[in-house]
């Protein structure tokens, strides 16, 4: 069965960075931590849960890529990006990274997010991130999160 448009963007935007990760879009929801971990068989430690942000002044993107098993810590992304955060409301989402909250893939965003990626993710072999929707996702190593998302690896757990 093909891939939705959104996950399809995902699975382009991987092969073009020479990942060879398949985008699986699966029947249940992988919307939250708990629920791509029980659809994978994977610890919720292993899923990267994509929370986006908006800079407070520059008005960028921030993408925080973070375990699921952590809460992120505003203060501590705030910090390392050089001013306050505010929320990212779903229609901030959708038009800036091109993903539905929920959905949101390290990669293939609309435009190129700031991205802070939590060092917990290192301690897995094997990790779980989402491909543009609310069921999709695939599987990369943190060194392969790192490297696709561009991120800069930091404590950002609450």
């Amino acid at each position: 069965m093909p891939l939705s448009p959104s996950a399809q963007r995902v699975q382009d935007a991987l092969a073009a960075r020479g990942l060879t990760a398949t985008v699986l879009e699966l029947e249940q929801s992988t919307h939250t931590s708990p629920q791509a971990a029980a659809a994978v068989g994977c610890e919720v430690g292993q899923i990267v849960k994509s929370i986006v942000f908006r800079a407070a002044h520059s008005d960028r993107v921030v993408l925080v890529l973070t375990s699921g098993a952590n809460r992120v810590s505003e203060r501590a992304v705030a910090e390392l990006l050089g001013e306050p955060l505010t929320k990212a409301d779903a229609d901030f989402v959708r038009s800036r990274t091109g993903f539905v909250i929920g959905g949101v893939a390290p990669v293939g965003h609309l435009e190129p997010p700031i991205t802070f990626v939590d060092e917990d993710l290192l301690q897995y072999t094997e990790l779980w991130a989402a491909a543009g929707t609310p069921n999709a996702l695939f599987r990369l190593t943190p060194e392969e999160l790192v490297r696709l998302s561009e991120g800069r690896v930091a404590r950002i757990k609450a």
